[in-house]
């Protein structure tokens, strides 16, 4: 059974798995070094209230999570957010993105947001046709801005105005 919620700190371990396992294996994340646990722990600290993290939890399993992040430090970009959205690779394909997607997009709707934007790794075409569905519009491409397993990668952006 399928449970999307409010992550809570047990959830790290969960989040921490999917997240290292995009780092060993996938262009959608730029870090190239695995993170520790601790690490993930402090990241986890600057969720909440406007800004939330879900996971879609799985027969009692974290399969993936998403959340909304401030976009920029300047005031003027308050009531913009970026959207990130992880599934555990044993999960994919089974409509966790799209669950994730539409809790994720009512809570920026319900905590007021103006626009969400999301940078997708060109290549990412799952990622693609997800947002595409939700009615992002493509915005923009910034070209060879970010250099993993020795390629350089380009990142799209999308956004989706609330307003």
């Amino acid at each position: 059974m399928l449970i999307i919620r409010d992550a809570v700190q047990a959830d790290v371990p969960g989040i921490l798995e999917i997240y290292n396992d995009a780092v060993r294996n996938l262009a959608a994340t730029f870090d190239l070094e695995e993170k520790t646990l601790e690490e993930r722990m402090e990241w986890f600290s600057h969720y909440g209230g406007a800004h939330p993290l879900i996971v879609a939890e799985l027969d009692g399993k974290v399969a993936g999570y998403s959340s909304l992040s401030q976009f920029r430090e300047k005031e003027a970009y308050k009531s913009t957010v970026e959207l990130s959205l992880y599934i555990a690779p044993d999960c994919r394909g089974r409509g966790l993105g799209k669950a994730l997607m539409a809790e994720i997009l009512k809570l920026a709707k319900q905590n007021g947001f103006h626009t969400v934007i999301s940078g997708i790794t060109a290549g990412n075409e799952v990622s693609v046709r997800l947002h595409e569905q939700f009615s992002f519009d493509y915005i923009g491409n910034f070209r060879e801005v970010g250099k993993k397993f020795g390629v350089w990668q380009d990142v799209l952006f999308y956004q989706l105005m609330l307003e």
